[in-house]
């Protein structure tokens, strides 16, 4: 998993201030001493401006420039009120994180709402740093209005949401109008797949009988079945003895053991990938995880680390795979 970037000497500061004011947290709603100000370059020409007139109208004794000085002075001031109102009290939310892929983009679930029903204009949302090629979108937000933040993870790992920065030019857009929300939760991220995915080993390697060991080995030896757990087909419940068992008192669903199929199972070793790295070895592991459950095939793990998932099938067994490569020790 790759480091986090250095800073530098003078952002350090800048950035413990930063966590102070604007602790982690899933939601937050923007107070005025945590709402920053400060001109645009149409409010610096603006300024200019008025400066202009102000010392025209003092040298040549203008009445209308003076009107129109003050006026602009007076409007500039007014927009700020509006501003600040227009930011003060808007609430941002975090929605639920899927879990994605190293180096591929996922859409990041963010709520805007409003207090008191009075609506926003012109509010825009982007993770910090900004890319310069990509513009920060400006939205208008009534009651509570949900968007996404596009983010790609870099590594794999639980990995935290960067700083996300609220902006507002709204109304002249003579100020700029900020604020910034650091999300507490973590995105899980799932290693990066080798592509193109490698051919899998022999299908036909056995398990080893670590792997192979039910949990409930008594009642397998005996029926060929086991309690039912959750992330198990539907298709493998054995219905005509789960109803025998129901009858008796027992009250749990059986489905059927593989342990007799062994021979058909994919033990996915990380041994077997032939790679001495242990991030290249979990690019392999997660590249035929995806092409056997394509592929709707049993599998079972073997980590570098020496943890080992039994052989099983879908989407549970899936996720439960990936989960595991995703927080494999590097």
């Amino acid at each position: 998993m790759s480091a986090p970037p250095r800073l530098g000497r003078w952002q350090q500061p800048w950035q413990r201030w930063l966590a102070r004011r604007h602790p982690p947290s899933d939601q937050q709603e923007l107070r005025q001493r945590t709402i920053y100000v400060l001109p645009t370059r149409a409010g610096w020409f603006l300024a200019l401006t008025v400066l202009l007139l102000l010392l025209a109208s003092i040298n040549f004794q203008l009445n209308l420039g003076y009107l129109l000085t003050f006026w602009l002075l007076s409007a500039a001031g007014a927009s700020v009120g509006v501003a600040y109102r227009n930011l003060q009290g808007l609430q941002v939310r975090l929605g639920p994180l899927p879990p994605a892929f190293a180096h591929q983009a996922v859409q990041v679930p963010v709520t805007l709402s409003t207090s008191g029903n009075r609506p926003r204009y012109a509010i825009g949302l982007a993770f910090l740093p900004q890319p310069a090629d990509r513009p920060l979108a400006f939205s208008d937000v009534a009651d509570s209005t949900p968007t996404a933040l596009s983010f790609t993870p870099g590594a794999r790992g639980w990995q935290p949401l960067p700083r996300v920065l609220l902006q507002s030019h709204y109304p002249l857009g003579i100020f700029r109008l900020w604020s910034y929300w650091q999300p507490h939760s973590r995105l899980l991220t799932y290693p990066a797949p080798e592509t193109p995915c490698p051919p899998l080993p022999d299908a036909h390697s056995p398990p080893t009988a670590a792997a192979t060991a039910a949990p409930h080995g008594g009642q397998e030896a005996q029926d060929g079945v086991r309690p039912y757990q959750r992330g198990d087909r539907v298709r493998d419940i054995v219905w005509k003895k789960s109803a025998q068992a129901l009858a008796s008192g027992n009250g749990e669903l059986v489905v059927r053991s593989y342990q007799g199929q062994a021979a058909q199972w994919l033990w996915l070793d990380a041994q077997a990938t032939g790679l001495p790295g242990r991030e290249a070895q979990i690019a392999r592991l997660t590249a035929w995880v995806l092409h056997a459950h394509e592929h709707h095939s049993q599998w079972g793990l073997h980590l570098p680390s020496g943890t080992r998932i039994p052989p099983d099938s879908g989407g549970a067994h899936l996720q439960r795979c990936l989960h595991a490569l995703a927080v494999e020790p590097g």
